[in-house]
């Protein structure tokens, strides 16, 4: 972990010193759920102080679920920012594709403002971390790494909400983006697309990047919004093509079966008369 990220405590509570930094990290989204921290001798020498407030601050932290303490591992961030949806609501939106609607229109208007605001707000570091995402991203599609590609998606998107500094928004699209992750909707279209739509998002993302890293917030916010509009129309026509190829592959099932002629029909209804009529 970067050191430079922890400061030396300069307050007359060392432990509320501690814990407001922490505090304030993770509000930002630069500590995320998941990482862990240093060991306490590590922050003790960056914040200056002794490892007996560290242990008393991360106490503190611990016992507000805000930190994961495992022994023998090191201590964690707990899992905060993934709980705008539960894990058993990003299972039914996997289960339930209807529910696209609702997903899509969430995602034009919130990265759209993302974006706008990114352009405007993102610092050197922010402007850094998004156009390596994008030469990455570029790289794994140049070697045809599917799942490289998606992961990297995620962290370009990620990455434009954290340079829009809006703390609230940091987490709550945490788990919007988890169902990117895990190839659910349009995680799925980069995964199994084909190569000319994935050509396109590649274009798309990257006119993204290009308006924010001119500090345009209008074009930025205008190309994530064609964006995300053209993921929408992408995944309506993909289902549009599922739908159409099962139901020819119900009435092919049907030609397969051979159907009992009128004279056979009439031949065994005939037969089943005299049958009753004999017992």
């Amino acid at each position: 972990m970067d050191k430079a990220i922890f400061e030396e405590i300069d307050s007359p509570s060392v432990v509320d010193g501690v814990v407001n930094q922490i505090e304030k990290l993770i509000i930002a989204g630069v500590l995320k759920g998941g990482r862990k921290l240093p060991s306490e001798r590590e922050l003790a020498e960056q914040m200056g102080i002794s490892r007996p407030k560290i242990r008393d601050a991360i106490k503190d932290l611990e016992g507000r679920g805000l930190l994961d303490v495992r022994h023998g591992e090191g201590t964690f961030v707990a899992a905060l920012t993934g709980t705008a949806l539960s894990p058993a609501m990003i299972e039914l939106f996997s289960k339930h594709p209807e529910a696209f609607g609702g997903y899509i229109e969430f995602r034009r208007e919130v990265e759209g403002f993302a974006a706008y605001v990114a352009a405007v707000r993102a610092t050197d570091a922010d402007r850094e971390i998004i156009a390596r995402i994008m030469e990455e991203m570029e790289a794994a599609h140049e070697a045809r790494d599917r799942q490289r590609e998606l992961k990297l998606d995620v962290g370009l998107h990620t990455a434009i909400v954290d340079a829009a500094h809006n703390p609230l928004l940091v987490h709550v699209m945490a788990s919007i983006y988890e169902l990117m992750e895990r190839a659910i909707l349009h995680g799925r279209m980069i995964q199994e697309g084909p190569e000319t739509a994935r050509a396109a998002l590649l274009a798309q993302h990257r006119a993204i990047v290009d308006a924010i890293l001119a500090r345009d917030p209008q074009a930025a916010c205008a190309a994530a919004e064609e964006h995300i509009n053209s993921v929408e129309a992408s995944y309506r026509e993909r289902s549009s093509e599922s739908t159409r190829a099962n139901i020819a592959r119900k009435r092919r099932m049907l030609l397969d079966t051979p159907t009992p002629s009128v004279a056979a029909t009439r031949g065994a209804r005939a037969a089943a008369r005299r049958s009753s009529q004999g017992s």
